[in-house]
């Protein structure tokens, strides 16, 4: 008779320790199966000249990060100051990948904000994002010479992730 009381309580136990360690997680760390794997192949028409393109290859040499980011989306706009400060630094090449958005809205949104981007690729179905394990925008990849992926930052950049984990990563790669 004691069992059939105990067993109900020690999953509702099981079930409190899961909830406590779940609240203390941050959710802007989820951790990328693409960490320290190449960056996915990929190869887009140019936002602003769409007769070019822009592709994995075609970056290989450098460090850069990879900005995921639309303009319908509110969060870009909330981390769009910092990547335009951040770009007039030199610090980095920041490229864009455009994610399901239209052409015009995000050559428009570019105009009124600032381009802080080197180069930015059109991903209209999000294949690409897809292909990044993007599931919300914005979102940004540390990529090393070789095309793989260092580090993912998950929603807007902020100062503190800039100058604490970001840059200092950056550093080290162009070392």
């Amino acid at each position: 008779m004691k069992v059939r009381f105990l067993v109900p309580l020690a999953i509702f136990g099981v079930l409190l320790v899961f909830f406590g360690v779940g609240l203390k997680l941050n959710p802007r760390e989820v951790p990328s199966p693409l960490i320290n794997k190449p960056a996915p192949e990929f190869n887009l028409p140019q936002l602003f000249v769409p007769q070019q393109t822009i592709g994995r290859k075609s970056l290989l040499g450098q460090v850069y990060l990879l900005n995921v980011w639309a303009s319908w989306c509110v969060s870009c706009r909330q981390e769009h100051p910092l990547l335009v400060q951040l770009s007039r630094t030199g610090a980095v090449p920041i490229y864009g990948l455009n994610y399901k958005d239209d052409r015009g809205d995000a050559q428009d949104w570019l105009r009124k904000f600032g381009n802080p981007y080197t180069m930015s690729g059109f991903d209209q179905d999000g294949r690409v994002g897809f292909d990044f394990g993007v599931y919300g925008v914005p979102e940004t990849f540390l990529i090393d010479r070789q095309g793989v992926i260092r580090y993912k930052q998950i929603g807007p950049i902020t100062r503190q992730a800039l100058h604490d984990k970001i840059l200092p990563m950056v550093k080290e790669l162009q070392g």
